[in-house]
């Protein structure tokens, strides 16, 4: 064995377990921002997953998209509504687990069944493709540089107004002994500056 290749499988398995461990952060983490982040990882592991396998391109779309839009919009998603909520428990929750669980492990034996019948046309040495991030890079400031920065600039404006959506005022308390802050309700803001 080459040393690439047990860097490879290294990194392959450093990967795998990363993914693996932050998926099921994801599902078991009762808190929904730490499950948000957790998801942030994954899309890290599954980009990571796409540059061992020479598709460059493929891993920055998906660390742009995935990580720097999807993630980020639920995590504005999350904070907009901001609601603590106690959740009545599920009627039949035992049923649905197991429901569930059948319907996860039969798609598990599924897939499992066709990637071991299937015949996989592997090469031993894999060529290296040329980039194409530098090509595109290229198209991006010269023939399409205008729409490249009206669409940053549209990404920009809906970024700063969901900060403004998300923004809470708060009402300083009076009582020195008590340095909580009160969150003023949506309905009472703007009546008091008039």
């Amino acid at each position: 064995m080459k040393l690439a290749q047990g860097v490879e499988i290294v990194s392959l398995l450093v990967l795998t377990v990363m993914v693996v461990a932050a998926a099921l952060g994801v599902v078991l983490s009762p808190s929904i921002v730490y499950a948000a982040f957790l998801l942030g990882l994954v899309f890290l592991g599954i980009a990571g997953m796409y540059l061992m396998l020479n598709a460059d391109f493929v891993a920055a779309a998906q660390v742009l998209i995935y990580v720097g839009a999807v993630n980020v919009l639920i995590l504005f998603a999350i904070m907009l509504v901001n609601r603590r909520k106690v959740y009545r428990e599920v009627k039949l929750g035992a049923v649905r687990q197991l429901v569930a669980i059948t319907v996860c492990v039969s798609l598990f034996a599924l897939l499992l069944y066709t990637n071991l019948n299937t015949v996989w046309l592997l090469t031993p040495e894999v060529k290296a493709l040329p980039s194409v991030i530098v090509a595109l890079g290229q198209h991006f400031f010269n023939e399409y540089l205008l729409p490249f920065e009206l669409a940053s600039v549209l990404l920009l404006v809906a970024l700063i107004g969901a900060i403004i959506l998300a923004r809470r005022e708060f009402i300083p308390d009076r009582q020195v002994e008590n340095l909580e802050l009160v969150e003023r309700p949506k309905e009472l803001i703007g009546v008091g500056e008039e």
